[in-house]
């Protein structure tokens, strides 16, 4: 199992490069095709009918333009580190685009949310609930994923199962992983060391050897500091949330997973 297609989205302002280096170091590490991806469109469409005709032209010609300068710099990023390389862009909204275009990939890397004049920046975790696709969210303080120790953040629901399914070819490379399961209550620990159980049995039926690790969520101890006193430089967690009012409203650890988390996380809806 591996990864034969990595797509990776490239801002049209970008301010840092993380995930474009992350992206092109996975592809070499896996012999993948690296796919780059942009979109953008005019943040204010919508006022655009009542604009001439002549300034719509020069103000899509400027977004061409961008999406122009994007794919050079994705380019000069791959030369002669990637074998086989393919760009993709369209001048449309990128929360449609970039999902739809995700069923060419194995695997789709995205660096953090930020706003823009152009609305080029993608919603991250839009995209992470729309794609079908484990998703590899990148902070802007990580250019290559260092493969040495990945921490599993379990939970019993079918989002967790799909996760460690879709990072099975990265977790096989992982020279340590850690299976966390968190509890509200020690009534709870023993039906949890059962679940990890499985779940370190499975790892092994993929020759991944796993520890387990069970500790009570405290309110006053956050979850996510709790993950890095084990000291993983990578995250596997199922993504939780559900649609009200046209937006993703996300659980508290996902949410932290896709604003703060200091290490790349591989999220699967």
């Amino acid at each position: 199992m591996t990864f034969s297609t990595i797509m990776v989205y490239v801002d049209v302002e970008a301010f840092d490069n993380s995930s474009l280096g992350v992206a092109v170091d996975l592809a070499e590490k896996f012999d993948a095709k690296l796919i780059g991806i942009s979109a953008a469109s005019l943040a204010w469409t919508y006022y655009a009918e009542g604009l001439p005709r002549e300034l719509l032209e020069q103000l899509n010609a400027d977004v061409a333009k961008r999406l122009a300068d994007t794919e050079q710099r994705f380019r000069c990023a791959v030369t002669k580190r990637v074998r086989r390389l393919e760009w993709r862009s369209a001048i449309t909204a990128p929360e449609s685009y970039v999902p739809h275009q995700s069923r060419a990939a194995d695997l789709v890397v995205v660096g953090r949310n930020r706003d823009g004049l152009i609305r080029s920046p993608l919603d991250v975790g839009d995209l992470v609930m729309r794609a079908g696709r484990p998703i590899l969210v990148v902070p802007p303080t990580v250019d290559k994923v260092a493969l040495k120790s990945a921490v599993v953040a379990w939970k019993d629901t079918r989002e967790a199962r799909r996760a460690v399914n879709d990072a099975l070819p990265l977790l096989k490379k992982m020279k340590d992983v850690i299976v966390v399961e968190m509890i509200d209550d020690e009534s709870d620990r023993g039906a949890a060391h059962a679940r990890l159980t499985d779940v370190i049995a499975w790892f092994g039926t993929h020759g991944i050897s796993a520890l387990s690790r069970v500790f009570r969520f405290a309110e006053s101890r956050d979850p996510m500091e709790r993950l890095w006193e084990y000291g993983a430089d990578f995250i596997v967690a199922g993504a939780y949330g559900h649609t009200q009012t046209r937006e993703w409203v996300f659980g508290g650890f996902t949410r932290d997973l896709l604003r703060r988390c200091p290490h790349c996380a591989l999220l699967s809806h």
